[in-house]
């Protein structure tokens, strides 16, 4: 990360128990920057020094602001997720307390906040989607995480936070959210012993692996100044019947014992994500390192341990 500054000494992650927040708290912590993680539930997740239990949503601004000086924070970030019915309180809620937090503090800890490549809406076939490409999204989570990111566009715009929007394709790799797609699927291959029959959608899209998504959140976190928008994925837009494929090689059951028909699925995402890349390449000298062989490989590889792990 050459022209950066030190990386932060504390990081305070929101939503830090989910499948990224887990992700990210680790990558912070191989770096060496302490970690405390903010859920609504516990344990705590690996590299977290800290855990703070509360429900960011529903806790005041001013309590928020005290929790940023309690562990004197450098950086925040913000890593929660609802896909849920109450999509304003857990995408928009948390955000607009969070602003009111940074608000409050006389230096505020930088800001990177999780997006989703989904707030632009469904795009022609064979777009690549950069940052200028007008956000219309049609379904109500990319519209209420949309919401969130323009809030925190319009408080860096006034200069009331120094934030960065990243805004992240699908992921795939190691400890996948169980409801996923490819972690659903994972957990069949581990616990259906006889043939699965599964839908695969006649589409293209971008996936990207969790562990060079975190990389870039960490690199955000120590850029000199936010960026505001950087679009992250892997800049292919591949068939998802090959990452099934991939899935299947790496649990190492024969591509027989999985039966795929094209046909239509629920999405959050068009028939086709191809995400331009470029910027968050340039400004944050990172790249993808991860190919989905391996992501599948490290995403099979968790599944089939947390059968050892009690549940």
């Amino acid at each position: 990360m050459s022209g950066f500054g030190p990386p932060p000494r504390r990081v305070v992650v929101l939503g830090a128990t989910g499948c990224m927040g887990r992700r990210i708290t680790r990558a912070f912590a191989d770096q060496g920057t302490g970690v405390t993680a903010v859920a609504r539930r516990g344990p705590a997740p690996p590299g977290a020094d800290r855990l703070r239990t509360l429900d960011a949503a529903r806790e005041t601004a001013g309590r928020l602001a005290e929790l940023l000086v309690e562990e004197r924070a450098e950086a925040v970030v913000n890593a929660t997720l609802g896909w849920g019915d109450d999509l304003h309180s857990t995408n928009v809620t948390v955000v607009e307390r969070l602003l009111g937090a940074l608000a409050c503090l006389p230096a505020p800890p930088r800001l990177v906040h999780l997006g989703t490549i989904h707030e632009y809406g469904p795009v022609p076939h064979g777009t690549s989607i950069d940052e200028t490409v007008p956000p219309r999204p049609q379904q109500p989570y990319p519209q209420s995480k949309l919401t969130a990111a323009t809030q925190i566009l319009a408080a860096s715009a006034a200069g009331t936070v120094d934030a960065t929007v990243l805004r992240l394709t699908n992921t795939i790799g190691p400890e996948p959210a169980e409801e996923s797609f490819f972690g659903s699927l994972a957990a069949r291959l581990r616990d259906e012993p006889d043939t699965i029959e599964l839908t695969v959608a006649d589409a293209h899209r971008d996936y990207l692996d969790s562990r060079d998504a975190a990389d870039a959140v960490v690199r955000a976190a120590a850029a000199p100044v936010g960026h505001g928008v950087l679009n992250l994925g892997s800049g292919e837009a591949r068939p998802i019947a090959d990452l099934v494929d991939a899935l299947v090689r790496a649990s190492g059951r024969p591509p027989e014992s999985v039966l795929t028909r094209a046909g239509s699925v629920a999405s959050r995402g068009g028939d086709w994500i191809r995400v331009d890349n470029g910027r968050a390449r340039r400004l944050l000298g990172w790249r993808p390192r991860h190919d989905p062989d391996a992501s599948m490989r490290a995403l099979w590889n968790s599944v089939r341990a947390a059968t050892l792990q009690p549940r």
